[in-house]
């Protein structure tokens, strides 16, 4: 294992998934946060964004790119990281993690190519890549519930839901973000249509060659702040037995994928990068559940997994959370 201190940088660092990463690099044993980008907010205390952090850090967010770091993590909307990228040098030295959906489809910029960063799927390659795209939300919830099968060659046609927080829609005020209209509210939105479809077809047939069956994905708001519930569904001919074996084999190796024999509920993973896994089955539809924080798992505690196994940290350096479970 490296004892090197890794020296970070955050460009957009005021949204969620910003502030969520200067939350872990800050508290990271191997990290020094050198400094957090924000035009907007160029010159204000990082703590008059996030306001739970005062006394946590002096730094100001900066307007500048400072090029003494070893990682820059790219906290930025969908379409901005790869302008960012097309219009900011970043020295070929510093590894660039990037939290939107510019890169993880095997898009390049300027020569830099980007390995999809769901560790369960392709850890070994993340270790000795130069640039993560790091995985959506839905998308590491919903793999994460048919990764194993696909190893096996065993997907057929999936049904899946997946229910997120009102922090899964980031930071700029929305209509569909006010407290008045999500507060004992619900909805489905981009109904068999959404952009996570193509990354998880991509990755689901990386694993079971030639899998071409239909992915039928719901999405749905939630009235709560943070986490993902999915349920996938499918037809199986495994037992629930076999199944839960086949489940627990492939993530044996995995720090923060769990499989439960016990009905799972969200608040388990809320502030934790973990995914817990439970399986059930009616007749001759094997049913998963998965639960995971659309904020940690989903993108920034995901992130600095990812940047653990960059650097050949510790795969849970800096990400061993605590749970809100009451």
């Amino acid at each position: 294992m490296s004892h090197k201190v890794i020296r970070a940088g955050i460009i957009g660092g005021a949204g969620y998934t910003g502030g969520e990463a200067i939350r872990l690099l800050l508290n990271h044993p191997d990290v020094h946060l050198v400094f957090v980008h924000s035009r907007s907010n160029a010159g204000k205390p990082v703590f008059a964004v996030h306001a739970d952090l005062l006394g946590d850090t002096d730094l100001n967010f900066t307007d500048e790119l400072q090029d003494d770091i070893d990682v820059l993590f790219l906290c930025l909307g969908h379409g901005e990281s790869v302008k960012f990228l097309q219009s900011t040098p970043v020295p070929n030295h510093v590894k660039v993690i990037d939290l939107s959906q510019d890169f993880r489809l095997g898009e390049t910029v300027n020569g830099r190519a980007f390995v999809y960063g769901l560790p369960e799927l392709q850890r070994d390659a993340i270790a000795n890549a130069g640039n993560v795209a790091n995985p959506g939300c839905f998308a590491t919830g919903i793999q994460l519930g048919l990764l194993p099968l696909a190893k096996e060659g065993l997907l057929t046609t999936v049904h899946t839901t997946g229910i997120t927080g009102s922090t899964g829609a980031g930071q700029s005020l929305q209509a569909t973000s006010h407290f008045t209209w999500r507060a004992n509210n619900i909805s489905t939105y981009k109904v068999l249509n959404h952009q996570h479809l193509k990354e998880i077809r991509r990755s689901l047939s990386q694993l079971q060659e030639g899998f071409n069956s239909p992915v039928h994905f719901v999405p749905v708001r939630g009235d709560y702040p943070r986490g993902i519930w999915v349920t996938s569904y499918l037809q199986s001919d495994l037992s629930l037995h076999q199944a839960v074996s086949l489940y627990k084999a492939y993530y044996a190796s995995h720090p923060f994928t769990h499989v439960s024999e016990k009905q799972i509920d969200l608040k388990q993973v809320v502030n934790t990068n973990k995914c817990l896994v439970q399986l059930e089955k009616q007749d001759d539809q094997l049913i998963i559940h998965t639960i995971e924080d659309n904020l940690l798992k989903g993108a920034s505690g995901q992130a600095v997994q990812n940047m653990n196994l960059l650097f050949g940290l510790e795969e849970t350096a800096g990400l061993k959370l605590k749970s809100i479970v009451f």
